[in-house]
């Protein structure tokens, strides 16, 4: 069975956030599958979706600092820059992170290891709101 539904998150400043609990409770249909696949697909260009560490917090602020200085601001050799010093490199950094993932579902559940959660990397000072497409396929049980 497919079903598609579009999530809406919260603003949040630039960052690294782990969003799993939040995209857990948008879909409470995950329950109904006994295996098969989620993936999502964020509909921005300056933000991203990963997986990585969801227990400790440094390792996002470590992401955040490290990305910052591997993708500087005002780089001499942009010529995007009309929309503000955070625009180009967060252009950037979504296209190195990436815009999609996908998460085994079993037994009703994500199937992430014990230390995996979702994360929304948000490269914007003022990114907003973000939408991401969330598609469910597999077997209900």
């Amino acid at each position: 069975m497919w079903q598609q539904k579009t999530i809406h998150l919260q603003a949040r400043n630039r960052g690294f956030h782990l969003i799993t609990d939040e995209i857990e409770q948008q879909l409470p249909q995950l329950s109904q599958y006994s295996v098969g696949i989620l993936q999502l697909f964020i509909q921005h260009t300056s933000a991203s979706l990963t997986i990585n560490e969801n227990a400790d917090p440094t390792v996002r602020h470590d992401m955040e600092k490290h990305f910052n200085h591997f993708v500087p601001e005002r780089a001499p050799y942009y010529q995007h820059t009309y929309e503000g010093d955070d625009d180009m490199p967060a252009h950037i950094k979504a296209s190195t992170l990436g815009c999609s993932i996908m998460v085994p579902i079993s037994k009703g559940r994500l199937a992430l290891g014990t230390w995996q959660g979702i994360y929304l990397g948000e490269h914007r000072d003022f990114g907003g709101q973000r939408r991401i497409i969330a598609t469910l396929q597999g077997e209900l049980g």
